[in-house]
């Protein structure tokens, strides 16, 4: 372990990088973790299946990793994951929107 502290960190790492890395790992797990529950998901229904959580898990790591590109001023990552963001959100809308239209039909059936 403490070769791979003094690879990444040959200086030392302070208390506030130390939250800022953890942030990112945190925001990369949940972003990486869309794609095990959509894998999950398609092997039960043996068809490709994208379920709620995926957008969720998506939107949650996408505004993680934005906090922490944004703690580290990098303007590409803000960028791809500000884009993400607003794809994941406008997503959740429409499925939203559909399933309030869906059982606005079934009430006056």
């Amino acid at each position: 372990m403490d070769f791979i502290s003094t690879w990444f960190f040959p200086g030392g790492i302070e208390t506030n990088e130390a939250i800022l890395l953890l942030v990112g790992f945190i925001g990369q797990g949940l972003f990486s973790a869309r794609f095990l529950i959509q894998w999950v998901v398609s092997e039960k229904k043996k068809e490709s299946v994208i379920p709620l959580p995926f957008w969720y898990f998506s939107l949650l790591g996408g505004l993680t990793l934005f906090i922490y590109a944004f703690s580290k001023k990098d303007p590409v990552i803000m960028l791809g994951q500000g884009t993400g963001i607003f794809i994941y959100s406008r997503n959740l809308y429409l499925i939203y929107k559909k399933r309030q239209r869906d059982n606005a039909d079934q009430v006056s059936m």
